[in-house]
């Protein structure tokens, strides 16, 4: 990016079709061609997703063990879709951004319940709802601007860090679902109060020594949290990276137009 002159921007941004707002609404309404997006077995997960992720809001004030499994399985589903639109062939823009408003939305809602069951961190939650929510937006402005067509195609020299995140599969499904493993433990070191070592099996007891009076949930909490905290560091370099493309695209447009008062 540093390396790029607002001329080679321009032209990469050449590869990325644009088309006007009026006539991509006039097509999505009449549907008049053979497929419709709307219905892409991907999008249809998503749809899924969505509802699962309603019933989890629905029971989570007074049912732990029906909200979590709805929580955990719209959680899982999220990486079904990406698999499902390569196979078949259904890769959408509408799936992509679908996909990353249902992951913000769920997140945010359970960030939101932890923040009124941990008043005391209330803060804390609320500033991860907005580093969540204004990296993944500027990051997501950022790509499309420079003429991306995802935002998951970031190159090492742009943010190796970003790189490695968005380049393995893998990887990002690990970060995704140990930071949201992190979240549903809090959530249930709400309800579930016994400790680990007050079951009847012997050789569990015998680990008082080591476990304490932790409950399970707690230990996931305590084992997930190195994930939460480099998905969450990864956020801010997310934010920081797309906030200096912007500055960057602002400074080569600035320079034109006064190359251009110039002639």
């Amino acid at each position: 990016m540093a390396n790029e002159t607002l001329e080679e921007i321009k032209r990469r941004r050449a590869h990325v079709e644009v088309v006007d707002a009026k006539i991509a609404v006039d097509l999505a309404t009449a549907q008049s061609y053979s497929e419709n997006v709307f219905l892409f077995v991907p999008n249809l997960i998503g749809y899924t997703r969505i509802l699962l992720a309603a019933a989890s809001l629905h029971w989570m004030s007074y049912h732990p063990k029906y909200c979590t499994l709805a929580y955990g399985i719209s959680c899982l589903l999220d990486a079904v879709d990406g698999h499902a639109a390569r196979a078949l062939g259904q890769a959408s823009k509408f799936g992509a951004v679908l996909d990353m408003v249902t992951d913000r939305c769920t997140t945010s809602c359970l960030l939101c319940y932890l923040s009124s069951a941990y008043p005391d961190y209330a803060l804390a939650f609320q500033f991860l709802m907005t580093l969540d929510f204004s990296s993944h937006y500027m990051h997501m402005y950022s790509s499309l601007v420079t003429g991306s067509r995802s935002h998951k195609l970031v190159t090492s020299d742009v943010s190796r860090i970003l790189w490695l995140y968005y380049n393995d599969s893998r990887t990002l499904f690990f970060m995704c679902a140990g930071n949201e493993v992190f979240f549903v433990a809090l959530y249930l070191m709400k309800w579930i109060h016994t400790p680990i070592t007050s079951s009847k099996i012997p050789e569990i007891a015998s680990l008082y020594w080591l476990l304490g009076d932790l409950t399970w949930p707690a230990l996931l909490a305590i084992m997930s949290f190195p994930v939460f905290l480099g998905k969450n560091i990864i956020n801010a370099v997310q934010l920081w990276k797309a906030a200096k493309i912007l500055v960057g695209l602002d400074l080569l447009e600035r320079q034109k137009e006064r190359e251009e008062k110039k002639r």
